[in-house]
């Protein structure tokens, strides 16, 4: 099973003798669960570092990984080495597999390698592709790199590099409370007791849910700035859906807040479930609590109509709508609008704004309506306000 290359794909990954160029489209790998018999779905960072602005080949693995059952985590271009650092251990992730242009692996990647030292997981696994001279590759493993991927390896062989790295889980032995944190809930979320860490409710936990590319992702990394602009700890656990097929997910929603700017001021997880299964949510909430946090925003995964569980776990619901979501008839069906303790008109700038808020005026029965643009920052402060005051 390989993957056919495309112009260039192929050439911020590996070392080696570049392939020729061609026109063939790159071909997806078979939908098929390869991780079914490890102790947990491998979980995978992918980092792009440096001024790399090229993110297609990125995106292509991503794919294939999720395709295999994998878990991936895609953290965005641009990425510092102490920003994935962070990434891995919040999302304590069992590789990153990271990449860089512009000839930087020799200064990049031992910075990775201490910055997750600094952060509490000197044991992370780092793979290593890119543009690397057979001349640095010895270098490179001798500073800790698990492994280079070469020219023309196969999409079988980059799985097959997941699942070496793929260990079960164990308790974290680390003084690092933020490390600890996120193996413990590793270990909840795969059906594990965590017995002997802190645990308590923060004071605020909200939910924020709505349908597909209304703007929840950008809307918390919006509200995550604000709160760390005022001085204060925020936590976020962001759903994603898994594969029904492969039991693969593709969790993406942390690419949209700048860890170079927030750093470690914002705890961010990122978690796959099927359906509405939220069995987990209690327990994550209590050790996030317990580890400090007094405020939590819980992103639903793109929510349909009658998707309304996540009101039975948090303190306060924000339904997220959109200018065009449907007429007047659609805001009377029973279902997600009616769990709305907020409600925010994201991208407040689109065509028939206004008609949106009259219809919700008609519904809401004195429930806050929020007008924000996230993309601008405009009505965060309103919206954090309502939420957490």
């Amino acid at each position: 099973m390989t993957v056919s290359r495309s112009s260039g794909l192929f050439s911020r990954y590996h070392a080696g003798p570049m392939p020729s160029p061609t026109t063939e489209p790159t071909t997806a790998v078979e939908k098929l669960d390869r991780c079914g018999d490890l102790s947990h779905r491998p979980r995978v960072l992918l980092g792009k570092m440096g001024l790399d602005g090229h993110d297609r080949g990125v995106k292509l693995i991503a794919r294939a990984l999720r395709d295999s059952g994998v878990h991936v985590i895609y953290s965005g271009l641009w990425q510092t080495p102490r920003s994935l650092a962070i990434s891995a251990r919040d999302e304590d992730a069992d590789v990153i597999a990271c990449s860089m242009m512009s000839n930087s692996h020799l200064v990049l990647v031992p910075r990775l390698i201490e910055e997750c030292k600094k952060v509490g997981r000197p044991d992370m696994v780092i793979n290593v592709g890119g543009i690397i001279p057979q001349e640095d590759v010895q270098t490179m493993l001798d500073a800790g790199v698990h492994k280079l991927y070469h020219t023309g390896t196969s999409m079988q062989d980059i799985v097959d590099g997941v699942r070496e790295a793929t260990k079960p889980y164990e308790p974290l032995n680390s003084d690092h409370v933020t490390a600890v944190l996120g193996r413990n809930l590793s270990l909840v979320h795969g059906g594990s007791e965590v017995a002997d860490a802190p645990k308590r409710r923060p004071a605020d936990v909200i939910g924020l849910t709505g349908s597909p590319g209304a703007g929840k992702s950008t809307l918390v990394a919006s509200m995550a700035a604000e709160a760390v602009r005022r001085g204060e700890k925020i936590a976020v656990v962001a759903f994603d859906p898994m594969s029904p097929i492969t039991n693969g997910a593709l969790l993406g929603d942390r690419l949209r807040v700048d860890f170079n700017a927030l750093d470690e001021n914002v705890f961010y997880r990122s978690l796959a479930i099927s359906g509405e299964d939220y069995s987990t949510l209690p327990a994550i909430i209590e050790l996030i609590g317990g580890a400090g946090y007094d405020k939590l925003i819980v992103e639903t995964v793109g929510a349909g109509q009658n998707e309304t569980k996540i009101r039975d776990y948090v303190d306060r619901t924000a339904v997220v709508v959109v200018p065009g979501m449907g007429d007047a008839v659609q805001m009377d069906k029973a279902g997600i609008l009616e769990i709305a303790d907020v409600f925010v008109v994201n991208k407040a700038d689109f065509a028939g704004e206004s008609k949106l808020v009259r219809e919700l005026l008609d519904i809401a029965a004195g429930r806050p309506i929020k007008e924000t643009i996230a993309t601008q920052g405009k009505g965060i402060v309103e919206l954090l306000d309502t939420l957490f005051g």
